[in-house]
């Protein structure tokens, strides 16, 4: 269910109590380990961590007035999801390494980028933490560019041009001043 909250306070509000409980809790631990070049706010109905437009100026491919999203956190009609979108690379923090972390008494109820949870009691806020810290900005960005589109373009039309040629500029001397 998306809100129509313009911040991450009023999305809280409007929570029922047991949901708000959940969801901090969960984003408490999302902050805690989260890049400091991140910010917190809301984006697509839900509360969130993206990469600012002052480090990553093209945004969002699908809408780029909208910064490159990071991590987020809803409340859906049955359950709560997180979404880290760093679970779709295959990298440090993969849907892969996700599953051999989680606990083998919890059942991780997972999608592409999103753990879906009814209780924290179903979650294991530590790997959580431990995803979250391990997704470096660095990372992040550089798997988003091998899946933008418009990177991907601008890198086809580069390797199209071939090597680039150097150019180089021979200063024009001037002459010896006469004593």
């Amino acid at each position: 269910m998306q809100s129509k909250a313009k911040t991450v306070a009023q999305y809280l509000k409007e929570l029922p109590a047991d949901r708000r409980v959940m969801v901090e809790t969960v984003a408490d631990v999302v902050r805690a380990n989260l890049d400091p070049r991140l910010e917190e706010g809301m984006g697509y109905g839900m509360m969130g961590w993206y990469v600012p437009h002052s480090v990553f100026p093209l945004g969002y491919h699908c809408d780029p007035k909208q910064p490159l999203p990071f991590a987020g956190i809803a409340s859906q009609k049955n359950y709560c999801s997180l979404y880290l979108m760093s679970s779709y690379a295959e990298g440090t923090v993969g849907e892969a390494w996700i599953k051999k972390a989680w606990p083998k008494g919890k059942k991780l109820d997972m999608g592409k980028s999103c753990i879906r949870f009814k209780s924290l009691d179903d979650l294991a806020l530590d790997v959580i933490g431990e995803a979250v810290r391990r997704a470096s900005l660095d990372e992040h960005l550089a798997w988003y560019a091998t899946i933008d589109p418009r990177q991907r373009k601008a890198e086809a039309k580069a390797r199209a041009r071939g090597p680039a040629k150097a150019k180089t500029k021979v200063a024009k001397r001037k002459p010896a001043a006469k004593k």
